[in-house]
């Protein structure tokens, strides 16, 4: 009898630590999903402000060009799901929109398009968005990581084949201080 119940105590205790597995690593892929759709409705809005600031910005092809191109990388990263280069491409886009609406700032008649400035806010938000996101799937992906690799959930983990996820991380250039010099000398 005694036998019996503590088999029965294993199998509930196994059930229990592999449906929380399970609900760990859809955490994960809940939270990229997250970041996959603000990416994509960024993705879309890129381009109704690039247009926009071409109607004004005739000397500023190189900055527009780079957002163009930025956006193309972090639409490639998306897709395929490769974290490091989405982290990579994140980084240049958002340095490129920042040289864009600090751009903006030489244009007048551009910074009082209702179009523009509804553009700037609809991006900017979704930027706060997108890095709170990337909080919450680092969150996700670390409580995965720790808990696969922890005795005795590691078991179950290796039986049922349970990976872990790569973190999102920020690009070098990011973490560098900003020359406060540069900025005035530019």
């Amino acid at each position: 009898m005694i036998f019996y119940i503590v088999l029965a105590v294993i199998l509930i205790y196994f059930i229990m630590t592999y449906n929380s597995l399970v609900n760990i690593k859809n955490s994960v892929s809940k939270a990229w999903a997250n970041i996959d759709v603000l990416l994509k409705q960024r993705h879309d809005e890129l381009p109704k402000l690039v247009d926009t600031c071409k109607q004004y910005m005739k000397y500023e092809q190189e900055t527009l060009e780079k957002v163009i191109q930025a956006r193309s990388r972090v639409s490639e990263a998306r897709e395929s799901h490769n974290v490091a280069a989405l982290g990579a491409a994140e980084s240049v886009l958002r340095s490129g929109l920042g040289q864009l609406f600090a751009l903006a700032e030489s244009y007048p008649e551009l910074k009082a398009n209702e179009q523009f400035l509804h553009l700037q806010s609809r991006i900017s938000g979704l930027e706060n968005a997108i890095a709170d996101r990337r909080e919450f799937y680092n969150d996700s992906v670390n409580i995965n990581n720790v808990r696969i690799a922890q005795f005795p959930d590691l078991i179950l983990a290796r039986l049922f084949d349970f990976k872990s996820f790569d973190l999102l991380k920020v690009a070098a250039e990011e973490l560098t201080d900003v020359n406060i010099n540069q900025r005035f000398n530019a």
